[in-house]
């Protein structure tokens, strides 16, 4: 039997979101980038008029608020579909509003418990590879499977870079470093779900791996996983 729940926790750019999607895809499972329910949110308090800097009424917001994440519903490039109250935010939630406001919802910590306890109800589903910073640590501490994706901040830096690059973005790569080096202090140092390696996970270092070699080694683990 494989692990019905399997989580990916690492830093920015360690690979996580790219090889969660093509894991669940390999298995058949549902694919949640946890990051998607914070920006459901957002994107719910930038429409309803709640102004992000309350922390009281985004929380409530963020209690009353039903997102569900599923498998795609739609052939448009989409990972999964997000469901706010039922309504289809799949692509609404990266609009560059939601971008430049989501930092401010997902630091709240009623925020993060209510999501928490959402990502928990889905999960309890089964047969998903759920993915964030704190998913095999707080979120999913009992998964079949944990997995920690980290890679050198100079390799992150530079798959950051490539990617900005082929956007036709100019930016030197010393800023995107200096980026990365100050994403990593935040979110390992930050009071609520810092970043950290999840109790018992296990530890794949991608930097100067491709990524078929960073999804060979982790469908290894999961083939030999105790579910």
């Amino acid at each position: 039997m494989l692990p019905s729940t399997i989580t990916i926790d690492g830093p920015v750019a360690s690979g996580k979101s790219t090889i969660g999607y093509l894991l669940a895809r390999r298995l058949g499972y549902l694919y949640l980038d946890t990051g998607a329910m914070y920006r459901a949110v957002t994107w719910a308090a930038l429409t309803r008029g709640v102004s992000v800097e309350d922390e009281a009424a985004v929380t409530a917001l963020a209690e009353s608020l039903r997102i569900d994440v599923v498998p795609p519903t739609a052939d448009d490039g989409r990972q999964y579909t997000v469901l706010a109250d039922g309504e289809d935010v799949t692509w609404e939630i990266r609009r560059p509003e939601v971008d430049g406001t989501v930092s401010v919802v997902s630091a709240y910590a009623g925020v993060r418990r209510a999501m928490v306890a959402q990502q928990r109800r889905i999960a309890a589903a089964g047969r998903v590879v759920m993915v964030g910073r704190d998913i095999g640590s707080v979120v999913l501490p009992d998964a079949d499977l944990k997995l920690y994706l980290d890679a050198s901040p100079q390799e992150r830096a530079r798959r950051r870079w490539l990617e900005r690059q082929a956007r036709g973005e100019e930016v030197p790569y010393e800023e995107v470093l200096a980026m990365t080096l100050r994403r990593d202090e935040i979110d390992s140092h930050r009071a609520i779900s810092p970043l950290r390696v999840p109790e018992g996970a296990v530890v794949i270092d991608t930097t100067g791996l491709t990524v078929e070699d960073v999804l060979a080694a982790v469908l290894r683990h999961v083939e030999n996983a105790d579910p």
